[in-house]
């Protein structure tokens, strides 16, 4: 494409990039991406946390790192025992229901039906799904997935925020930084003792031995897209405008039920569009992971142009041909 004198749709003017001419048709595109960057300065987004509903301010107002310590233990006999299993506000990641899925041999769609209830993320205003709490006699009800005298039934394959606690997981994107950052924070609430216990760790210890690094990298692109349309959102959505209602049920099903946009992928114009080598496209029909790494690209470039995913050359081409106003047009 040397010689074009119009910018390619896909690859839209660059902030970063200090030496890059500002052509007429970037400037909208330069000056809605300098106000999602201030907006986005000193954003914090919280993303991981199990603060029980009744909750009255436990999160601790410091920022810890993974070689900050704390005093934490749970174990049976502890007297607050299945206590922080009640009443809580526990947010499901893509990854956290592949993995009950694995767990209970079904699909991710009979685990969000069975166990979840719709709803909205604070700081993005996306649809997500929530893990129920039975609703028993009294005002304490407890996790779906709890057993009062042996306790988690699911403890292998228990979600990301039910790993962290009592610690929650935030990004922050400081101003004059590319990437965002995250940071650890911790969740002291009236009820659990086990910040009394003498066992003493690092976040980055008492992460490895919960075992969320690898939630953490599996959920790394939904992190991000719930990041960046928080800082869109100061602004009443990408490009000015708040995502449609066709746009959160995609974003919905991208990131909830992965045998639909496995169906997507395969029954729509997804494959005609998009470049994914025959090889790969044998995986994303058999391999639940894999596919929703491919539901999260996806969602990147739909929802911010970000080239996460590629379009087929031809297909490029005629986004060209149009943006120049016909096709054909040099």
């Amino acid at each position: 494409y040397d010689g074009m004198t119009m910018s390619d749709p896909k690859t839209p003017y660059d902030p970063d990039d200090e030496n890059a001419p500002l052509r007429p048709e970037d400037e909208v595109y330069s000056e809605q991406e300098r106000k999602r960057r201030e907006a986005e300065a000193d954003l914090e987004v919280q993303i991981i946390d199990a603060v029980r509903a009744n909750g009255s301010g436990p999160v601790q107002p410091v920022r810890l790192t993974r070689d900050n310590s704390f005093c934490f233990s749970c174990h049976k006999d502890i007297s607050c025992w299945n206590e922080c299993c009640h009443n809580t506000d526990i947010t499901l990641t893509p990854y956290d229901i592949l993995r009950l899925a694995r767990h209970f041999e079904t699909r991710p769609k009979a685990i969000t039906a069975m166990f979840t209830a719709p709803a909205i993320h604070d700081g993005s205003g996306m649809p997500i799904v929530k893990l129920k709490m039975m609703d028993k006699d009294g005002t304490r009800k407890p996790c779906v997935f709890l057993d009062e005298k042996d306790g988690c039934t699911v403890y292998n394959d228990r979600p990301a925020s039910c790993r962290y606690y009592p610690l929650g997981l935030a990004s922050v994107k400081m101003k004059g930084q590319d990437a965002a950052e995250d940071f650890y924070f911790l969740v002291k609430e009236p009820h659990c003792k086990g910040h009394e216990e003498t066992n003493e760790q690092t976040v980055g210890q008492f992460r490895a031995a919960q075992g969320v690094e690898d939630y953490d990298e599996k959920n790394r692109d939904w992190i991000h897209i719930l990041m960046k349309l928080a800082s869109w959102k100061v602004m009443g959505g990408p490009w000015g405008k708040e995502p449609d209602e066709r746009t959160k049920k995609m974003f919905f099903m991208a990131t909830t039920d992965i045998d639909q946009f496995r169906l997507f992928v395969f029954n729509s114009s997804f494959l005609d569009k998009y470049a994914i080598e025959p090889q790969l496209r044998e995986e994303l029909a058999m391999n639940d992971e894999t596919l929703m790494k491919l539901a999260m690209d996806w969602l990147r470039h739909v929802l911010f142009a970000e080239e996460t995913i590629s379009l087929r050359p031809e297909v490029l081409q005629h986004a060209i041909a149009q943006a120049r106003g016909g096709a054909g047009g040099t």
